[in-house]
């Protein structure tokens, strides 16, 4: 894996069950992509092929304009190497939560 991305998806919403509801939304496309993730509380990180995160962030703000949110704000973190492998969800985490 060459890619790591975390990303919080903050839609315009009037109140915060709309907003809930819209990025629900987005985090059900990140879990259909088949790709690792994580929820967090904050942000939601994913790992794979860096071209097809890049995708799936784009259409994480596509999803929001969908949804109903006027205007989408995203802030992505990207960890990015194609000669090696990146740390991985489970290293960086999976020994600090309790599942």
């Amino acid at each position: 894996m060459e890619a790591s991305v975390a990303i919080q998806t903050l839609p315009e919403a009037k109140d915060d069950e709309e907003l809930c509801k819209i990025v629900d939304q987005v985090i059900a496309y990140i879990k259909n992509s088949g790709f690792n993730y994580f929820v967090g509380p904050c942000e939601t990180s994913i790992e794979g092929p860096y071209d097809e995160l890049m995708d799936i962030v784009k259409e994480c703000q596509h999803i929001a304009i969908r949804a109903g949110a006027p205007s989408v704000m995203a802030y992505i973190k990207v960890t990015y190497k194609p000669n090696s492998e990146v740390l991985t969800i489970e290293r960086k985490v999976g020994a600090k939560h309790t599942w």
